[in-house]
């Protein structure tokens, strides 16, 4: 038995599928580990495949593979170095189902295998769908340290503690892949105290990094002591192996005070989240850079800015496609935008192809008068022409419409709506003004974009517009945005009924209005591209609506 204890925190990056890439990054994470003298390292939740990997873990052939690596890195723990605790899929020989598992791998061998018990089925979680749940666990006996492994969402109930606690667990190390929202760091911790309370014993909680479609995952992993103090706190939104040490003192496991990181919060958290989220996209993807339409308008130029902090000016390409509605302002504004930010800018004018394809409309729309089909011709040429350049230069297009006008339907199908990811797909208009004018004061952590002021001060006050018609402004159909994300948020994200939000004070006309459109706006953002997930409820993976829906809410 002993009294010390070294235990490396590693919070590494891992892509889904790639079993032999993460095997690298486990390895090297080790080799840093016992430089620095650990005794253990701690990884992430299902770490050796990535998470989540969905229904790709149901194929025979990868957990076969993901089996074969994890007996090989078991193997090389012979060498006398840090023992392993991995987060890996796992066949049950008793019940010949697939598990959620931590593997300790110590001596050249697996000595022992924890499997999840709260297998999470709401929100973006459907775990259920490919993982059967484990029994309640028992301790892993570590060179004379009874060590309980709660994976995850074990920790968001008591039962599973309280077990490891009842046969004798004397530290938790908890393996995580917990998602970004703006509100989830202070949820985990919370959990993680009432845990620490409940049971009496110290905790370490490992979460996951980097971007995987639409769920970003934060890292910022930390120990709780017994008292609930907090002695190490790794940082948020990088790569990190940090090895703590833990001494028995009275028979009780304590931490020593280590690193203690600031995790970032608000509007700077969402913005580390929406550069990470599109840099993993694009470089997980094998994606040569990004290219996008740079309008003049904020969501163009927030979308710009949030490429160029991720990926760097090198691989941003923007540009302007200037029709006769463009304004010779939105002309100046795209033209300094893209200066400030280092990009290549071009211009390619759309009026020959727009008036190309009225011209060979109109025998058929003889006697009809102009309306949105007009406008979303426009819309469209631009998406066929920056579609173009992505297939020509291999570069992905970066479709730029927020949340507000992809609730109620004002995007345009195979238009703007075109592209491969949307980093403020989850971002209400009235957010990406405040990111705006954040980003002007702040350089971001990591970010590979220049200080300073990147998005010129008349894109974020001048009145927003499609510029589709003669003077077109937004709030010409739609209510202002601070009403509109109100109610929309109200609707989306806390399913609120119409009477009650009418009780807050906005016009039951409207509010209805809103719903209507909502709801018939589903076919489109069925087919949207993937963003980044920033709130607690997002349009993809936390809310399926169905596309046929007769339902309205018409309680008074």
């Amino acid at each position: 038995m002993t009294d010390h204890l070294a235990i490396a925190l590693a919070q590494i990056n891992p892509t889904v599928g790639d079993i032999q890439g993460n095997l690298a990054k486990i390895r090297a994470a080790r080799k840093t580990a016992a430089r620095e003298g650990a005794d253990l390292v701690l990884f992430s939740e299902l770490v050796l495949v990535g998470y989540p990997p969905e229904d790709l873990v149901l194929k025979p052939a990868f957990h076969r593979e993901a089996i074969e690596a994890l007996e090989t890195l078991a193997a090389e723990t012979g060498d006398g170095g840090p023992a392993l605790l991995v987060g890996t899929p796992w066949i049950s020989e008793e019940e010949g189902t697939l598990k959620n598992a931590v593997a300790l791998l110590d001596g050249g061998k697996v000595v022992g295998v924890r499997f999840k018990v709260h297998l999470p089925n709401y929100g973006v979680f459907d775990e259920p769908r490919v993982f059967s749940p484990g029994g309640m666990p028992g301790p892993l006996n570590f060179r004379g340290v009874r060590l309980g492994v709660p994976i995850c969402e074990d920790i968001w109930f008591t039962d599973v503690v309280e077990c490891l606690e009842e046969t004798g667990a004397e530290i938790l190390l908890v393996p995580n892949g917990s998602p970004f929202d703006a509100r989830k760091f202070a949820t985990r911790v919370h959990h993680a105290v009432a845990r620490v309370k409940e049971s009496g014993l110290p905790l370490v909680y490992v979460n996951q990094l980097g971007g995987q479609d639409e769920l970003v995952f934060d890292a910022a992993s930390f120990v709780l002591n017994e008292d609930c103090s907090l002695p190490v706190q790794l940082p948020a939104w990088q790569e990190a192996v940090v090895t703590t040490h833990w001494s028995r003192e009275n028979g009780r496991w304590v931490c020593a005070k280590g690193e203690r990181a600031l995790v970032e919060e608000d509007d700077e958290a969402i913005y580390q989240a929406l550069m990470l989220g599109l840099r993993d996209y694009v470089e997980k993807n094998r994606f040569p850079g990004v290219v996008l339409g740079l309008s003049g308008g904020i969501d163009s130029a927030l979308c710009a800015a949030i490429a160029v902090d991720a990926l760097g000016p090198e691989k941003v390409h923007c540009v302007m496609l200037p029709y006769k509605y463009t304004s010779s302002e939105s002309v100046s504004d795209a033209e300094a935008c893209a200066k400030a930010l280092g990009v290549r800018y071009d211009t390619v004018p759309i009026s020959a192809p727009v008036e190309g394809f009225m011209e060979s409309l109109a025998p058929m729309f003889t006697g009809t008068n102009s309306d949105t089909t007009e406008e979303n011709l426009q819309s469209r040429t631009r998406g066929v022409i920056l579609m173009a350049i992505s297939n020509k230069f291999g570069h992905m297009v970066v479709t730029t419409g927020n949340k507000s006008e992809v609730s109620v339907g004002y995007a345009t199908l195979y238009g703007d709506m075109n592209g491969g990811y949307n980093p403020i797909k989850d971002l209400y208009k009235t957010k990406v003004f405040e990111l705006c004018r954040w980003r002007n004061a702040h350089q971001p952590k990591g970010a590979r974009g220049p200080g300073g002021i990147v998005i010129p001060e008349n894109i974020i006050t001048k009145p927003p517009s499609a510029e589709l018609r003669e003077d077109q402004k937004d709030q010409d159909s739609l209510p202002p945005y601070d009403v509109l994300d109100e109610i929309l948020e109200c609707l989306v994200e806390k399913e609120m009924a119409v009477r009650d939000i009418v009780a807050l004070g906005h016009e039951r006309a409207l509010v209805k209005r809103i719903e209507h459109l909502l709801y018939i706006a589903e076919y489109k953002r069925r087919q949207a591209a993937p963003g980044v997930k920033i709130g607690v409820r997002n349009f993809g993976r936390d809310r399926r609506y169905p596309i046929t829906n007769g339902f309205r809410d018409a309680r008074d």
